[in-house]
């Protein structure tokens, strides 16, 4: 089965979202940077899809899929 773009997208943003970001704010002022990073990604992602930007949203799927645990 393939995956769209705008399948895809929104599936790694809740990951990102709802697993990754949660650790690094537990972390403290150490783990803010990451956090505040992962926040710019998120809110990039959502105006790429508001605005139908094929190409921006392809270019921050690759960012959200980079953050990991």
């Amino acid at each position: 089965m393939t995956d769209t773009l705008g399948d895809a997208l929104p599936r790694e943003m809740a990951r990102v979202r709802d697993e990754v970001l949660p650790v690094y704010r537990d972390i403290g002022p150490s783990g803010m940077f990451a956090a505040t990073m992962m926040c710019r990604d998120l809110d990039l992602a959502a105006k790429a899809l508001a605005e139908g930007d094929v190409v921006a949203m392809l270019a921050i799927y690759e960012s959200l899929k980079s953050w990991q645990l």
